[in-house]
């Protein structure tokens, strides 16, 4: 018979009980946040890791999978996990089975695998039931002193068992190998580092307890590497770290930061001026074929101008090839650019967000780490020695009892033969505990043969002494200290950069000044453009330079303003009337079918205002402004590009006036015709030079305003060009008449001079 599924009545003993939702609600995500927490995301700040890590490590060693021992089959040992200790998916227990063995995620592996398990190209491992484990020598020091009641233990999910609250964690796991995570509302990362500089770094800890976050650290590193203290992460990986030391102590200091972390690259010489750049190591935790996925995407998206192709040699070891361009590519360069746009250069960022004490999650510095782990390892120590103390009074009670035995061993033997309860008459005859009278009944006859005074009294005052020195130990903070010590230059001689596994990978280098300017004009291939400029201000640029402009089709009632050579990799230049200078990238310029596109597409440009003149610009350059009433100023070009969409205000001008001219300035006097077609020459010395501003008169009129401009080196006297193309040049000793004092109305122009009032 199935439950009844009618709901109960309406009558009043139906146990109904209100509940209000929102505190109900708040409650249970209180209580899901805290369970992932402390139970799924943030690892212990002693031995650094999370509950799924420490059960994988505890059932190992229930299995004995000892470094020295066989393998055994992943599955065999995630089915134990899961069965007692981990209430959890097997596939989520196997990916972190797995990550411990990866020799390119840890530092240094927790576990020793045999078979496929991944690669750094992003291959996943082979399933559980094809690979085998077992733990290895840094493993063993994080389970050192587990059975002689070193940690706490707690019941697991099922009460059936019991699993340890945290590991003894003779070795700093949590620097060491670095941790992730995320939990709820906070997240958790930490670059893993080297071992015997984070020993180093204890050890003076121990004997400066006052010490400061900067006093853990390394700034100039010493010849010896086994004397320097943390220097910055130390990936499984390699790389090469670019941040300052300045940059990384703020870090360590708060607990909060990043790295950059760069390729490690070198130039190999191919022969007659050629080179081809070798990447040997990639950031940690980049995925090497998507890495070289995303450099191929942007090699075909023309993103990469001076990058011919790659191509990836890697056997074992990483090798990617990157071909330039051509010869006259500067590598550096090259690689600036491919730092910029792809994953050969990352920022790994820091935020140690660690369980304290196994409790309360916090964001700890790296003295803080470096403190609980020392008060870990003594708490550790205190415990393993008042384990032992025991084991050895309870053993000298025994041997105090086997040493009455062999002084009276037929006694002994009769009272066993003859007593019903031999236990109280023992225990009456020699005044023994229950200890030594239920030992001595234990003793097997074959122990008959052993038992010797001389042995037990041997063995009785080893253990005495053994016994004095953990007292004295116990009673004694200096020789607790002393004792860590030592366990921690043993770490650090067992890990030194003598070893494969201990070298530092890991190295620093300041990154190459290269102006951003710089590299993105490497990144626009160069090609030749010529740009075109219509009377309403749309925008194009055509292929190639061309000489011929009068194929040039506009809208209808547009005609061409102007049209000039330039680069794809060139800034253009554009004056309004309103006294505003744009710059536009000549690669971001649409293309050349159709009639283009408007400026105020590209620019925030006011309706009011059009396009007085556009051109290339050239830093080394100074430009002379005219409004058209006749005011202006000297700027240098260098301060007229504008690096927004708002553009740069450079002229100031008031309605009806309006900027007019904006002329390069070549030589040394100025000539200036009005619309009253007076001519007046004057130096260029005259005029100031602005950044930004209204400037000075540069002419006087009673009506009208400037017709046109221009600079001229007086030696070589003034040229114009009349319609028919014909050059005329007024010498220095002919200008006379027109020379004067700037502000000044000038005179009439000479005979010869165009009526359009334009020098040409």
């Amino acid at each position: 018979m199935g439950k009844s599924l009618v709901p109960p009545g309406s009558g009043g003993d139906d146990h109904i009980e209100p509940v209000d939702l929102k505190q109900a609600l708040e409650e249970r995500y209180l209580a899901y946040a805290l369970s992932t927490i402390m139970h799924r995301a943030l690892p212990d700040v002693r031995d650094g890791l999370k509950p799924v890590h420490r059960r994988i490590m505890h059932a190992m060693r229930l299995l004995r999978l000892n470094p020295d021992q066989a393998f055994a089959k992943c599955a065999r040992i995630v089915g134990e996990v899961m069965g007692k200790f981990h209430p959890h998916g097997d596939q989520s227990i196997y990916d972190a089975l797995v990550r411990l063995a990866q020799s390119f995620s840890m530092r240094y592996p927790l576990v020793d695998g045999q078979g496929n398990f991944g690669n750094i190209d992003g291959d996943s491992a082979a399933a559980m039931r094809y690979t085998e484990a077992r733990m290895t020598e840094v493993a063993t020091e994080l389970l050192a002193g587990i059975t002689e009641d070193a940690v706490d233990f707690r019941p697991t999910y099922n009460e059936e068992d019991e699993e340890p609250v945290v590991l003894p964690g003779a070795f700093p796991n949590l620097l060491a190998n670095g941790s992730s995570g995320i939990a709820v509302g906070m997240a958790t990362s930490i670059p893993p580092h080297n071992v015997a500089e984070l020993c180093k770094a204890a050890l003076y800890l121990i004997d400066n307890p006052n010490a400061e976050v900067e006093d853990l650290m390394t700034r100039v590193p010493h010849e010896d590497p086994d004397e320097n203290m943390v220097r910055g992460p130390d990936f499984p990986t390699g790389g090469v770290i670019v941040d300052s030391f300045e940059t990384m102590l703020e870090a360590y200091k708060t607990g909060r930061g990043s790295f950059r972390v760069r390729s490690k690259w070198a130039v190999e010489d191919q022969g007659r001026g050629t080179y081809q750049i070798v990447v040997t190591e990639i950031p940690y935790g980049v995925q090497k074929s998507r890495l070289i996925e995303k450099i191929a995407e942007l090699l075909l998206a023309r993103r990469l101008p001076l990058l011919e192709d790659i191509r990836d040699e890697s056997a074992e070891d990483i090798r990617v090839v990157l071909v330039p361009k051509s010869r006259t590519v500067d590598p550096t360069l090259l690689m600036e650019s491919l730092f910029k746009l792809t994953e050969l250069e990352v920022r790994f960022p820091l935020n140690m967000n660690v369980l304290s004490r196994g409790k309360v999650p916090g964001v700890l510095s790296l003295k803080q780490v470096l403190r609980e782990w020392l008060d870990h390892r003594k708490e550790v120590l205190i415990r393993r020695s008042n384990h032992r103390l025991d084991e050895i009074v309870r053993r000298l009670e025994i041997l105090g009892g086997l040493l009455i035995a062999y002084l009276n061993l037929d006694e002994v033997i009769r009272i066993i033969r003859e007593e019903d309860e031999p236990k109280p008459v023992m225990m009456a005859r020699w005044d023994l505990t229950d200890l030594q009278a239920e030992s001595i009944l234990n003793m097997r006859l074959r122990s008959l043969r052993k038992l010797e005074e001389f042995e037990i009294r041997k063995e009785f005052d080893a253990l005495s002494e053994e016994k004095a020195q953990i007292e004295a130990l116990l009673n004694s903070d200096q020789k607790q200290w002393k004792t860590i010590r030592w366990e921690v230059e043993r770490l650090r001689d067992r890990f030194s950069s003598s070893t494969e596994l201990g070298r530092r990978r890991t190295q620093f280098a300041d990154a190459p000044e290269h102006d951003i300017e710089d590299i993105q004009q490497a990144m626009i291939e160069r090609e030749p453009i010529t740009v075109v400029v219509s009377e309403k201000g749309w925008l194009r640029a055509l292929k190639g330079h061309l000489s011929d402009y009068s194929t040039l089709s506009f809208k209808e009632g547009d005609a061409l303003k102007l049209a000039f050579h330039a680069q794809t990799t060139d800034k253009i230049l554009f004056l309004t009337t309103g006294g505003k200078f744009f710059t536009i990238g000549a690669d971001r310029l649409p293309g050349g079918r159709g009639h283009g596109e408007p400026i105020r597409i590209m620019v925030d440009m006011e309706n009011d205002q059009a396009i007085v003149t556009a051109f290339v610009h050239d830093p080394s350059r100074k430009l002379l402004l005219s409004s058209y009433v006749g005011n202006g100023f000297l700027v240098p070009e260098t301060e007229v590009v504008a690096n927004t969409r708002k553009g740069r205000q450079v002229m100031n001008v008031k309605a009806p006036d309006e900027a007019k001219f904006c002329v390069p300035v070549a030589g040394d006097h100025v000539a200036i015709v009005g619309e009253n077609r007076k001519l007046l020459v004057f130096p260029l010395s005259e005029v100031p030079e602005m950044g930004r501003g209204k400037g000075v008169r540069l002419q006087k009129y009673k009506d009208g305003g400037v017709c046109d401009i221009k600079t001229f080196n007086l030696a070589d006297g003034l040229t114009w060009q009349d319609s028919a193309e014909r050059t005329f040049t007024r010498t220095k000793e002919e200008l006379v008449e027109w020379m004067g004092a700037r502000a000044s109305a000038g005179r009439m122009v000479p005979k010869g001079f165009p009526r359009t009032g334009k020098f040409g």
